[in-house]
């Protein structure tokens, strides 16, 4: 399998606002994963860091190839969405690496 159809996955990192927390759960359910899903992401995962230095959140999407990766990271609803999100988060931060199943960060 050639490097272009090797999964590929999104990590986003961010400190979640304690006073915004509603609005967020809200925003993430209804509109955050839903788009996403719509741009051919689909959630992997979501981890909620307890202790520890580490952001609050980590969450997890793939897709099966690095060109549908590319086409995400540079569609104008992709960065929209991330600027609504950052109304409820700090620290925001992502990174695209290889799909390999399980934990990673």
């Amino acid at each position: 399998m050639d490097e272009k159809h090797i999964g590929v996955k999104l990590l986003l990192s961010y400190e979640v606002n304690s006073e915004s927390l509603q609005d967020y759960y809200q925003f993430v359910m209804g509109s955050y994963i839903p788009t996403m899903q719509t741009l051919g992401l689909q959630m992997s995962e979501a981890w909620h860091t307890a202790y520890g230095q580490a952001p609050n959140r980590l969450i997890g999407f793939v897709t099966d190839n690095q060109e549908n990766m590319m086409n995400l990271l540079q569609n104008e609803t992709w960065l929209k969405l991330n600027e609504q999100l950052e109304q409820y988060v700090s620290e925001f931060s992502y990174k695209v690496i290889p799909y390999r199943g399980g934990f990673q960060i």
